[in-house]
């Protein structure tokens, strides 16, 4: 099943921008650049420091920038994600890499803001050379600092060369705990994200997608016609698609309903 990387990334950047960031007193955002610029000259890889509040990242690139032709210096995007990267990732992949990040997201919001940063996204990723082949590289994904009522602020992404360059189905998605690493099981997270609807436009969209349509999702559920038009477009709204199609195909691949 199809679907569009747009589709995803609207539902991320939904997710991830409309938290509340309503707060008496909040920590310098210097701190954190620094941490993210000494690491990267260590390390000479790609750190984006995403600061979901401003909508704006901060890139520090390494000599592994050239990769995606960054040039080794530090930048500021007036967004909190890096399309200028995203654009060179492999369409599947990107896909995939937004999915676990959504997990990721959940997952997070469910535990103790002070566990936050011991947990850490890992992937293997394929990256489009200049001349036009993939190439693997990893990828992770830490929430390096979280508000006082609960919204993830700063995130840290990494990009960094790959040991294995084996070819492999998918990019290998997971959640670790850095502390002890230890793979958090898929179980734990898997379809976290069917917080993002309520159980009634759950099982309406999951009736939506075995074919049904509103007449008879209204004769199913014994609800008028109208409510089930209110519920799909509900769910339009918050999935962020074009349209139920879209919706389902989006759900699919998120774990939030199977078919």
């Amino acid at each position: 099943m199809s679907i569009s990387k747009n589709n995803i990334l609207q539902q991320l950047t939904a997710t991830l921008l409309d938290q509340s960031f309503i707060v008496d007193e909040q920590e310098s955002i210097e701190m954190y650049q620094e941490m993210v610029a000494s690491y990267v000259k260590i390390d000479q890889c790609v750190g984006i420091l995403s600061d979901f509040q401003a909508n704006c990242s901060y890139i520090f690139s390494g000599s592994f920038g050239q990769v995606f032709g960054l040039a080794a210096d530090n930048t500021v995007i007036d967004s909190a994600f890096e399309e200028a990267i995203f654009s060179k990732i492999h369409p599947d992949d990107i896909i995939e890499r937004h999915v676990l990040e959504l997990n990721y997201f959940q997952f997070q919001k469910r535990i103790n803001q002070k566990e936050r940063s011991r947990y850490s996204t890992f992937s293997r990723i394929r990256v489009q050379n200049s001349d036009g082949s993939y190439t693997y590289i990893n990828h992770r994904t830490i929430y390096v600092k979280s508000l006082p009522n609960g919204s993830v602020w700063l995130a840290f992404c990494i990009y960094a060369p790959a040991t294995d360059l084996i070819p492999n189905k998918g990019i290998d998605g997971k959640i670790i705990d850095v502390q002890t690493g230890e793979v958090i099981a898929y179980e734990k997270y898997a379809g976290t994200s069917k917080n993002l609807l309520s159980q009634r436009e759950l099982v309406i969209l999951t009736l939506v997608a075995k074919g049904m349509g509103s007449k008879q999702i209204a004769k199913e559920l014994h609800i008028a016609v109208h409510t089930v038009y209110r519920h799909r477009q509900n769910i339009i709204e918050k999935m962020k698609v074009a349209n139920t199609a879209e919706a389902v195909k989006t759900a699919v691949v998120m774990g939030i309903i199977s078919l």
